[in-house]
């Protein structure tokens, strides 16, 4: 199905370099907790959507490792510098489906380019990333490490505040990041499934430890490693 026109505005799904407009059949309103209005809805995906954006990092993974260390230094710390001039509307974002304030939501973003400035090297392979809506920006860019290390990811968002993550894939691409390194897939425990049964090399976790227990034992179902990032 396509996404649908009546009501809020959809967030598609980031695959191979582009926005994707094909959709399973449930989605979420993305709620104001402030406001309680719906600004925006994101698709509930699963399986066939969780094994198209894994089949793209994994074929990014070689471009992204013959830049090498150093190459992959250079294009973080574009994203990096991206991130920082937009630094207003992602707070405004964050704002939006957190319910932050603006001294908050500038925290949160300056978090964010502290982790994207990480020169610790992380694991490597395809991984899946899946981050809670708590400090949303701040653990999309936890993954930096990894990155680094020449892993490609599949980023899960939170439902509640799957924005920033759909930004940030948006603007790795602008920065040159080869298409497939950063792929993004909403939805809940059927899209962590998904990206289980299609063979991600590891799961990462960054969020908080309720959401945390719950998403360890769904990925020990099906044996996929699990990773806590702090």
């Amino acid at each position: 199905m396509q996404l649908e026109h009546d009501g809020p505005l959809a967030i598609p799904l980031w695959i191979n370099g582009r926005a994707c407009l094909t959709v399973g059949e449930r989605l979420f309103d993305v709620v104001n907790p402030v406001t309680g209005v719906a600004t925006h809805r994101v698709p509930l995906c699963a399986a066939e959507e969780a094994a198209q954006a894994v089949s793209a990092a994994r074929a990014a993974a070689a471009a992204w490792s013959d830049l090498g260390l150093r190459g992959r230094q250079e294009k973080l710390a574009q994203l990096a510098e991206a991130l920082a001039r937009y630094r207003g509307h992602f707070a405004k974002m964050l704002q939006s489906e957190r319910g932050m304030d603006e001294a908050e939501a500038e925290a949160e973003v300056s978090a964010a380019l502290e982790a994207l400035a990480s020169t610790s090297v992380g694991e490597a392979g395809v991984l899946g990333l899946v981050t809670g809506a708590e400090h949303s920006l701040r653990a999309a860019a936890m993954a930096a490490p990894a990155l680094l290390a020449g892993a490609t990811l599949v980023i899960k968002p939170s439902p509640k505040a799957p924005s920033a993550a759909f930004a940030l894939a948006e603007l790795a691409s602008r920065c040159d990041i080869p298409a497939g390194v950063l792929n993004v897939l909403h939805g809940d425990g059927p899209a962590i499934e998904g990206l289980c049964t299609a063979g991600v090399d590891a799961l990462l976790f960054a969020g908080e430890e309720a959401l945390q227990v719950q998403v360890a034992a769904l990925v020990a179902q099906h044996g996929t490693p699990f990773v806590a990032l702090t």
